[in-house]
């Protein structure tokens, strides 16, 4: 199943589970002007094939203390397959790094973190992220206003 593939009425469902995850099904079948049992199976065959990876609840984190949010470029001293591997599959041990993106460029890989202050976060560069034996260097931006924040995908 590819893009190509959906139709109208798959879109419209995604489009509303974007934006409220806990509609029921006959919500859902309201808002996309069909009957339940059809949304049903769509909604089925939706999560089957990957479409829907997953539902979550979307946190505040300045509420919860965790409001420092640093994108932290890592820079590896040497790469290859393996030493890749095992630095995302290492990171994803690692609950304040909440995104992990291998990109091209200066750095090899984009992290998003998560901290309740400067202090916690040097302590995450220092016994956590300095702990990986290929880390060559490191480069810190930190967040100063959360300008706009959507995690929907365009559709």
């Amino acid at each position: 199943m590819t893009t190509e593939q959906l139709d109208e009425i798959d879109i419209a469902i995604l489009r509303e589970l974007q934006e409220d995850a806990r509609l029921t099904t006959r919500q859902l079948a309201a808002r996309v002007h069909r009957s339940p049992t059809p949304v049903f199976e769509r909604l089925r065959r939706l999560e089957s094939h990957g479409y829907i990876r997953r539902y979550v609840a979307l946190l505040d984190a300045d509420k919860l203390g965790r409001g420092f949010v640093v994108f932290c470029q890592v820079k590896l001293r040497h790469i290859n397959r393996e030493i890749a591997r095992d630095f995302v599959e290492w990171i994803q041990s690692i609950p304040e790094v909440t995104e992990c993106y291998n990109v091209s460029g200066s750095f090899d890989f984009l992290l998003k973190v998560y901290a309740r202050s400067m202090r916690e976060y040097q302590e995450f560069v220092l016994n956590k992220l300095g702990a990986f034996e290929s880390l060559g260097s490191i480069e810190s931006s930190f967040v100063m206003l959360e300008a706009k924040n959507n995690p929907a995908i365009p559709l």
